[in-house]
């Protein structure tokens, strides 16, 4: 899909057992695609010593929301996994992250959003997804967690420390709805003057998988849309154009 330029961004898991393996494909992908760490704190195991030694598995994301919100995380050994997972990413792909994110949404939960705040200020230029305006229509309950969970709070982080990220968000669904192409649509029809981000969980079948995906058959179904003739169809006719998510906002902006 990014070589047909359908995608123009790639959110990696650096955490898992596939990522040494699977990096060396981000090197024949075209210059203008961007590469990101997507750092995960609610599937698998941790990859530093400091969080395995306190979660031997990472928790299911309900338990994550609660321990941020009652302010429990064990954040120290949050940083040193942080730092773990980057570590991992630059090893294997041989460049920092040109953007950060997180699986569930993990980077915008209280204290976790303090780590990825702090990083993205060290590094100049390096943008973060904003959660904080995610847009419909439809499944506004999923839409209002994802803002409510921390996405405002980090939007206004980042508009206040003049840190690229995208306008708006869109792309939550059930993953159950088997007409993709209507959601997109609808995505699109909705966005607004100043554009947003996609963000999106294509994939081919892999026979050889080990575990049951929950979401495959939603990855198959959003694999063969955005590669499709009709994606382009109905980007044309929205109006819209692929091009880089993130725009540096003031908090005055």
């Amino acid at each position: 899909l990014a070589q047909q330029g359908r995608l123009n961004a790639i959110s990696c898991l650096s955490s898992m057992p596939a990522w040494p393996a699977s990096a060396p494909l981000l090197a024949a992908l075209p210059a203008e695609v961007e590469r990101g760490l997507h750092f995960n704190l609610s599937e698998g195991e941790p990859v530093s010593a400091e969080l395995r030694a306190l979660w031997p598995a990472m928790p299911p994301l309900p338990r994550l929301i609660a321990l941020a919100h009652l302010r429990q995380l064990p954040l120290p050994a949050i940083a040193a996994e942080w730092r773990a997972q980057w570590q991992c990413f630059v090893a294997a792909a041989g460049a920092a992250p040109r953007f950060v994110d997180g699986h569930q949404h993990v980077h915008h939960l209280p204290g976790v959003r303090g780590i990825v705040l702090q990083a993205a200020a060290d590094r100049p230029g390096l943008a973060v997804r904003s959660t904080g305006r995610v847009i419909g229509p439809g499944h506004a309950l999923k839409r209002r967690l994802i803002e409510h969970t921390g996405g405002r709070a980090l939007q206004r982080a980042l508009r206040a420390g003049g840190i690229p990220h995208n306008a708006a968000l869109v792309g939550a669904y059930d993953f159950v709805d088997p007409d993709y192409r209507r959601c997109v649509q609808r995505w699109l029809a909705a966005l607004p003057d100043d554009g947003g981000l996609l963000f999106c969980h294509p994939a081919a079948a892999d026979p050889g998988a080990t575990t049951a995906d929950p979401i495959a058959a939603a990855r198959l179904r959003e694999a063969a849309y955005l590669g499709s003739a009709a994606f382009a169809d109905d980007l044309a006719a929205a109006g819209v154009s692929l091009g880089p998510a993130w725009q540096r906002r003031s908090s005055a902006g």
